[in-house]
């Protein structure tokens, strides 16, 4: 049965670039992202560990620790970080996980038959600190996936479980937010001093509220 949002991730340990680890100790307390590639030396997921390599400061400084997953063995990761590392300008310093076995991929449901029958899809998963998936996206082979639309969606996440809003359509840092249907125009204009604008009963918008 595969995982949906709300599910428990399913703890782990495995070999990585990094040794080896237990996912969720490597988690903490803290928020992860889990993302796994067909195969090494494959074009466009050599650009998108470059990528995440070039942000790792940005996920850390939202307390997220990333950690990649493809079915080869560490020697074949080891020379293709190598050669990210050459081509795309970065140190891969993140732990890529070695799933010779397909634990991780079974776990995760990593394997879609009419895709591959023995290669991972390219599936990214954002985990919160308790544990429960928060989102699963899966791209086709062809796609390079966005990782600043994954911060965004961090930055989202991080912000709505923490206050009683939601983040409208193309939504980024610093700027407004909605107000929950759960709570009443009177309720949040005492819950959000920075002011409420009703556009409609069930549209209300108001500043970030943990902004300055």
């Amino acid at each position: 049965m595969s995982l949906r949002l709300g599910d428990i991730a399913p703890n782990f340990q495995a070999q990585t670039t990094a040794g080896p680890i237990d996912f969720y100790e490597y988690l903490g307390n803290g928020w992860g992202v889990l993302f796994s590639h067909p195969a090494d030396y494959t074009p466009v997921c050599t650009t998108e560990l470059g990528k995440t390599a070039l942000l790792q400061e940005e996920f850390a400084s939202r307390n997220v620790k990333v950690l990649a997953v493809s079915v080869d063995g560490l020697d074949k990761h080891h020379g293709w970080i190598n050669d990210i590392n050459e081509t795309q300008h970065v140190s891969v310093d993140f732990p890529i996980i070695a799933d010779e076995n397909r634990v991780v991929a079974g776990l995760y449901d990593m394997i879609h038959p009419n895709a591959s029958e023995t290669f991972t899809v390219r599936s990214l998963f954002i985990i919160g600190p308790d544990k429960k998936v928060k989102l699963i996206i899966t791209y086709p082979a062809s796609t390079g996936r966005n990782f600043y639309e994954v911060l965004r969606v961090i930055d989202s996440l991080q912000l709505t479980a923490n206050y009683s809003v939601a983040t409208p359509a193309d939504w980024k840092e610093g700027e407004d937010v909605i107000v929950v249907p759960a709570i009443s125009t009177e309720d949040a204009i005492q819950k959000f001093p920075k002011g409420v604008k009703v556009v409609k009963p069930y549209l209300r918008y108001t500043p970030q509220p943990n902004k300055g």
